[in-house]
């Protein structure tokens, strides 16, 4: 982890998770009226985990299919009449949030566990007005806690308190006991078939095991990855001295070192193949989102028309 002179806000509190609420507000348009169909099941959906409720019944008119055709009802008023249905609308929202030691940092703009917590804030702001239920897995390194979905603002506001008191303040140098792979696993425990997913961390913690842990998640629901990233992770200045925080305290290094350039670069370069080809054989999608950035604009990018996230 690089410790640089940085304006990057460190931490976020409560409060400032929950005015996040007016960002979530902009992102959405106002959605229009659930969609009806005259049949279901003919066409296959992106959406796994959502189906089609029963809405209602009525006169058959010219064009409909004659499957849905609700024959009990026919008979019983001897005429034909047809079943409509329309899109489920709720399902479970599941953020994954990572504020481990090396989200711990920032260059620019603020610090990645405070970006992973905005993107957890808006995202489950967003999911409450959409009428989902909404649960949360949120890790630091020591800690591990869970919250499984419901629809209530009470759970919302339970889930953003844990997001404010799990940042890290300081650094001790040691190996997180809690990591990405045990909330993937954990994640498996608590979604239900068809949820919607969010896993937000910079995945520098990344192990063999983390394929297959995303790939068992994404086989039955719809994940999402969102990779926070600081532009002096991606590529070093070409001068200056610079410190990385070890177990035995901070080890300087001059940026202009050719080969510290060229070892550097390697390491990401290896990195970012590993984890590119973590998220193809899972099957996840995958966005970066920088520190440098606000997350309400990183999210107009990736959430589908008028906010939705499903």
């Amino acid at each position: 982890m690089i410790a640089t002179d940085s304006d990057a806000i460190t931490s976020i509190g409560l409060q400032a998770l929950i005015r996040l609420q007016a960002d979530a507000r902009a992102l959405k348009l106002p959605s229009a009226r659930p969609a009806r169909a005259r049949q279901a099941g003919l066409q296959q959906s992106s959406q796994r985990g959502r189906g089609m409720a029963f809405a209602e019944v009525r006169l058959y008119q010219p064009g409909d299919d004659i499957r849905s055709i609700d024959w009990r009802v026919t008979a019983r008023r001897q005429a034909p009449h047809t079943k409509l249905y329309e899109e489920e609308r709720e399902r479970p929202v599941l953020l994954l949030c990572d504020l481990g030691p090396t989200l711990f940092f920032a260059s620019t703009g603020a610090f990645k566990q405070v970006r992973s917590a905005q993107l957890a804030a808006i995202l489950a702001w967003l999911a409450l007005s959409a009428g989902d239920q909404v649960g949360g897995i949120v890790f630091n390194g020591n800690a591990l806690t869970v919250q499984r979905p419901a629809r209530r603002k009470k759970s919302v506001l339970r889930l953003l308190d844990t997001l404010a008191s799990q940042q890290h303040t300081s650094l001790d140098g040691s190996a997180p006991d809690i990591t990405l792979d045990n909330a993937l696993a954990e994640a498996r425990r608590v979604a239900h078939t068809g949820s919607r997913i969010f896993v937000i961390s910079d995945f520098l913690g990344i192990s063999e095991n983390t394929t297959s842990l995303l790939g068992a998640l994404a086989r039955h629901n719809s994940v999402s990855a969102l990779r926070v990233v600081d532009p002096l992770e991606q590529e070093l200045p070409q001068s200056g001295r610079f410190a990385i925080a070890g177990s035995e305290g901070p080890v300087w290094f001059d940026a202009s070192n050719k080969g510290f350039q060229r070892a550097w670069q390697e390491k990401i370069t290896r990195h970012e193949t590993a984890l590119a080809e973590c998220f193809r054989l899972s099957g996840v999608r995958a966005t970066d989102v920088s520190t440098r950035e606000a997350p309400a604009i990183s999210l107009q990018s990736i959430l589908g028309p008028g906010g939705r996230i499903g």
